[in-house]
């Protein structure tokens, strides 16, 4: 792991906290490129005019699943080692039949359809079951509503599906995202692929700096969207190759911050910072009310716990962040007051029912917890030690990996799963728990 001592920041810490702090202070270089990010980018490789290299993707059973279904529809893929190079199709796939397994993958599973449904074939998805459990209704019914034939083989809008593609002429669509950014995402990523442009009006909207990504990361590929209130207008206009660096995770990074705040420790994440692309990057922003000292650059974040890894309780909605629940709920019992997360809805339908995984896991730990449908409130406890439940859910994995810097005995029922989005998150942690107690 490449870890280097950073140099201490200025703060206005008294001199023995900020002699603490400054012996406890690392560069974390490990944290993986964003998933997003990377979805995006090679959707967008895929539908440019021209040769797009990605550089830092991320490698993992998400990432690679997207790149394999990209080869299934016959786009030309290059991976080397921190490198990828995709070949773009401005009018489609290459392919004119093609199946495509998604895997565990919602970027995958909601992009791939959308971006077949441009060319001109018969396109079949399938999914794990996870996934299959996932809903896609409101995507269905705009690409229907946009002339797109689009079969649910088993349950109506879900995977798996058939696209029976002619092209998208375009035009005017009303779509709910109220359940995932995704659907918006997609259409708007596909809408220069169309005859005459898209235009979007939003009903709902959760997770909005979702969007903010897409729509910066396809004027970065030379195509700028119109936003007026909730309507989005995409021009029919081709997308142009580009070469792209893919920043680290947000949502990965908050483990390692929150790592810092619970153990009184500093940690530095480079390459994420306040020019990132990602909202999830305002987690750091919660530890910080929580009592973390936190210093937010243009090309990197650090978060610096309190001594003892002290934590003060809070209100928050983190309807626009709602990927990094888990990490707040993992760390919230350790708070010397209630931690309540509220408007976090969507979190049910992810890849298990993260507030009542959050719920059932806590209480395992001895933690009293309410929750609420959209909502959970989590009290100050001494955690015990549990056998962890994580429902195949990478998040929920890493989330109580943290809890377990400050209760010996936490174990996970599968803590393969975070092959989703960090395969080496394991080793990574450990290897920065052995630096900080070989350093204390």
């Amino acid at each position: 792991m490449n870890v280097e001592p950073c140099l201490p920041l200025n703060e206005d810490l008294p001199r023995g906290d900020a002699e603490y702090l400054a012996e406890s202070c690392f560069q974390f270089h490990e944290v993986p490129g964003s998933k997003s990010v990377t979805a995006r980018a090679l959707f967008l490789a895929a539908a440019a005019r021209g040769t797009t290299v990605l550089r830092r993707p991320l490698v993992s059973d998400d990432s690679l699943g997207f790149a394999e279904g990209l080869a299934a529809l016959g786009y030309r893929l290059e991976r080397e080692p921190n490198r990828w190079t995709v070949e773009g199709r401005v009018r489609g796939p290459a392919s004119e039949e093609a199946s495509v397994f998604c895997r565990d993958g919602a970027t995958t599973a909601r992009f791939l359809p959308v971006l077949a449904a441009a060319g001109h074939g018969v396109f079949r998805f399938d999914a794990s079951a996870q996934m299959r459990r996932r809903p896609l209704g409101p995507l269905t019914r705009a690409l229907r509503d946009l002339g797109v034939t689009v079969v649910h083989q088993e349950r109506e809008d879900h995977h798996p599906l058939t696209v029976h593609a002619d092209g998208i002429k375009g035009g005017h669509v009303t779509l709910d995202a109220g359940l995932s950014s995704q659907f918006l995402t997609a259409l708007l990523l596909v809408g220069p692929l169309s005859e005459q442009g898209l235009t979007i009006t939003v009903t709902d909207l959760v997770s909005a700096p979702y969007v903010d990504i897409t729509v910066a990361m396809m004027e970065r590929f030379g195509v700028r969207v119109h936003r007026d209130g909730n309507t989005f207008t995409v021009p029919a206009q081709p997308y142009t190759a580009t070469d792209y660096t893919i920043e680290p995770d947000a949502s990965t990074a908050s483990y390692f911050l929150a790592a810092a705040a619970l153990t009184g420790h500093r940690v530095t994440v480079p390459g994420l910072g306040s020019g990132s692309l990602q909202g999830d990057l305002r987690f750091a922003q919660v530890l910080a009310r929580m009592g973390a000292h936190v210093a937010l650059a243009e090309d990197h974040v650090t978060v610096t716990g309190a001594p003892g890894g002290r934590l003060a309780g809070i209100t928050v909605n983190m309807r626009d962040i709602s990927d990094t629940v888990p990490t707040l709920a993992a760390i919230a019992p350790f708070a010397d007051g209630p931690v309540r997360i509220e408007d976090v809805y969507n979190t049910r339908i992810k890849e298990c029912d993260r507030l009542e995984a959050c719920a059932e896991n806590l209480r395992a730990l001895g933690v009293p917890v309410q929750i609420g449908r959209d909502w959970i409130e989590i009290h100050p406890s001494r955690p015990r030690p549990a056998h962890i439940a994580c429902h195949d859910d990478h998040r929920i994995a890493m989330a109580f990996s943290i809890t377990a810097l400050r209760t010996p005995g936490i174990t996970l029922d599968n803590p393969g799963c975070v092959k989703k989005t960090f395969p080496g998150f394991h080793r990574a942690l450990n290897d920065l728990r052995t630096i900080w107690h070989r350093d204390q």
